[in-house]
């Protein structure tokens, strides 16, 4: 009985940690380009030159990919499809499964964009474009830097994999404002959305993506305080009250 059970627990933590690393690196790649195609930079397809299709055509496509993608993101992130979705799925890769889904579905909108034709602003200025751009690039790194000011490997799935491969059971971080999220409660949303609007010429299908994704950033916002309020309490309460949710006009102190 303990000869035959050891081998399956081994295989069972080797399986999760290839598993979850798998997920990661399918995470790092449809993100890396991700950033490629809302900059326009080096790759074949962005969100101003994807396949051609007539404009309403376009328009549908587009916003149906970001539907999806924004669906699969919220539905999959709440309590009560994780405690449903957990009876199915082992909770050491519940997290990893739902990266690897958000990261397919990231791929596909990369994929599948259509074009839209038209530019909405253009600035000629070399410094002032210069200047946009370094914006872009400050709204990215803060994105990456605020999910390592919680946890970067937990957010990912990492951490969970690990504690099954080491023996442990899977925990979480737990409540904590270090950094960024003194100044406001979702910083790594801020990011995105610096990240989006801060193009030196916005295409009308750059302006779709903006303004779609701005929508969906102020809706899961809302939805994943109304989840953090019900599982953390009056803590998460008073952190509303101290700190903004997106707009950094104020800084928490103590």
């Amino acid at each position: 009985m303990t000869t035959s059970t050891a081998p399956s627990a081994s295989r069972t933590r080797w399986l999760v940690i290839g598993y979850s690393a798998a997920c990661y690196l399918v995470f790092l790649a449809s993100f890396g380009y991700a950033i490629a195609f809302v900059s326009g930079l080096g790759v074949p397809r962005t969100v101003d030159q994807g396949v051609a299709a007539p404009p309403i055509e376009a328009v549908l496509v587009n916003l149906g990919l970001l539907s999806a993608f924004a669906v699969q993101h919220s539905v999959m992130a709440r309590p009560a499809f994780k405690r449903w979705w957990t009876r199915f799925v082992p909770v050491s890769i519940e997290r990893s499964t739902y990266v690897l889904a958000a990261s397919l579905l990231l791929g596909l909108l990369c994929w599948q964009w259509r074009t839209i034709e038209g530019t909405v602003w253009h600035i000629a200025n070399p410094t002032v474009r210069v200047l946009v751009w370094a914006l872009a690039v400050a709204g990215w790194l803060m994105v990456l830097a605020s999910t390592f000011m919680i946890n970067h490997f937990e957010l990912f799935g990492l951490r969970q994999a690990f504690d099954v491969w080491r023996g442990g059971r899977s925990g979480t971080t737990g409540f904590r404002t270090t950094l960024l999220y003194r100044v406001v409660r979702h910083p790594l949303m801020l990011g995105f959305l610096i990240a989006f609007w801060a193009a030196p010429t916005m295409s009308a299908g750059h302006l779709l993506f903006a303004l779609a994704t701005t929508g969906y950033i102020l809706l899961a916002v809302r939805l994943e305080e109304r989840d953090l309020t019900a599982a953390l309490g009056e803590p998460y309460c008073q952190y509303r009250r101290d700190v903004p949710m997106l707009m950094p006009y104020r800084v928490r102190r103590g």
